[in-house]
């Protein structure tokens, strides 16, 4: 794809599965702990695909893994990691989804530390924002330390599209007004 993303995605039909991810979810703020995990764990299953697949595929794997349930996905038996190698409808993986089942766990964790993901999320962009470290960089180590394939560009593309990393918009793109708009006290002077 040629140029930015908010380039290509004015040149789609507005029912495009990519026209309707840019105009509603990319850069968007998510407050749900569940909604995060799904959003990691499709970024995940991209890794080495398209992210067209990722968004064709996404109401299977909203079904196919409990609509992200955390607490669910956490307790995942050996028979429900075959049920989901069998399911066509989405990326069948076998690291993937052990990745998801082992991110999952994970969260709990940070969960009974912070009180949500969120909450966890919020602390360190704070922490790396104030830092002069480069916050990519600081964000992938935090992530290789907690989660299971997480590799930078996954990072990245996690954060930019839940809106804690910049980039995600042109200025010019009327998307990137509305993301503004529902930044967070402590994000504002960010450029996103």
């Amino acid at each position: 794809m040629a140029g930015s993303y908010c380039k290509y995605v004015n040149e789609l039909d507005k029912n495009s599965v990519h026209r309707m991810y840019h105009d509603t979810e990319y850069g968007f703020p998510i407050q749900d702990d569940d909604l995060l995990f799904a959003r990691l764990v499709l970024e995940i299953n991209q890794a080495g695909l398209s992210w067209d697949t990722i968004l064709k595929k996404k109401e299977n794997f909203f079904k196919a893994f409990d609509d992200f349930n955390i607490a669910k996905i956490a307790r995942y038996t050996e028979k429900k990691k075959e049920k989901l190698m069998q399911d066509a409808g989405i990326i069948r993986n076998r690291l993937k989804i052990e990745a998801a089942i082992y991110n999952a766990k994970e969260i709990i964790a940070l969960q009974k530390e912070f009180g949500s993901f969120k909450n966890w999320l919020d602390k360190q962009h704070k922490i790396i924002h104030h830092s002069k470290q480069d916050s990519k960089g600081e964000w992938v180590k935090l992530f290789k330390k907690h989660f299971r394939f997480t590799g930078g560009e996954i990072v990245n593309e996690f954060l930019m599209s839940t809106g804690y990393l910049p980039g995600c918009h042109s200025e010019d793109c009327a998307v990137y007004k509305k993301i503004l708009k529902l930044k967070p006290k402590w994000a504002e002077g960010r450029n996103h």
